[in-house]
């Protein structure tokens, strides 16, 4: 091996470790600290405990009863019920939307069709702050009242897009052949479909689903704008609590949300797994 060689390749070795270093260090301090006893200074250590995540589900510690940064644990579990139901119900529709356009432009050829394509990767592309502000005015200009049956169509309008990519990132490495063949041995086209076409694109269409829902889950900036007095999501509850300062129970919360974002991911790669 010559020196140059060596050279590059302990550079992308340190590379390697750096970047991991700033994307993991991070959510380890989190993890860390959400088990920090001291309750007024987090940064400093002053013993290992769960009361923080005791008393986010409402249970009274000796923690707690001394200070307690979420007052209200009804608030923080009809927050956590109205992310779960928006995320539910937007990554059902967003499923099928996207699914069934991504099938559409891939099977059929029509007008304008490199363009109807490049508005569905406008979402995504557009800045979160844009599409908030777009969706406000546009709400508000129909009449319809900020709650959530509002955050829902907002999220709806840009998760489409990403499970569009994802279905249509599958439909590309299909073989058509396959739909041929169903034809000649006497399918119809929603028999090949069930039969052929959906157990062959169902792994993405799972995975759309999924990043579907952890996007919804997730979602604070577009949701701040369209969302009324009583459909706090989770989220924005918790930007509530950041604005008067990080807090132990915050960091207990953050890292609940992290383990069910695991946890959701692994399921995706499980079931992957078993269709293989």
């Amino acid at each position: 091996m010559t020196r140059k060689s060596m050279l590059a390749r302990r550079l992308l070795t340190a590379y390697g470790i750096l970047f991991f270093v700033l994307v993991y260090l991070p959510i380890a301090l989190i993890l860390a600290y959400s088990f920090n006893a001291n309750p007024v200074n987090m940064m400093v250590w002053s013993g290992f405990t769960l009361d923080w995540y005791c008393s986010i589900f409402g249970l009274e510690t000796e923690l707690s009863q001394q200070i307690l940064y979420v007052e209200s644990t009804d608030a923080l579990l009809s927050a956590v019920r109205n992310s779960l139901a928006i995320a539910l119900t937007t990554t059902a529709v967003s499923t099928v939307l996207g699914t069934a356009t991504a099938l559409a432009i891939a099977r059929y050829r029509f007008r304008l069709e490199k363009f109807y394509q490049t508005l569905m990767f406008m979402p995504m592309i557009m800045p979160d702050i844009v599409l908030g502000i777009a969706l406000l005015i546009f709400f508000i200009s129909i009449g319809i009242d900020l709650g959530i049956l509002t955050i829902m169509i907002g999220h709806c309008t840009f998760l489409t897009s990403y499970v569009f990519i994802v279905v249509s990132a599958r439909l590309a490495g299909m073989d058509r052949s396959l739909d041929e063949a169903s034809a000649d041995l006497g399918a119809n086209e929603w028999t090949t479909f069930r039969r052929v076409v959906l157990p062959l694109i169902m792994p993405g269409v799972v995975g759309g689903a999924l990043l579907a829902f952890i996007i919804s889950m997730d979602d604070l900036v577009i949701t701040y704008f369209i969302a009324g007095v009583d459909s706090t999501t989770l989220p924005v509850y918790i930007y509530g609590i950041l604005r008067r300062g990080i807090k132990p129970e915050i960091n207990a919360i953050a890292v609940l949300m992290l383990s069910f974002s695991i946890a959701v991911a692994a399921l995706g790669l499980y079931i992957r797994s078993r269709r293989r």
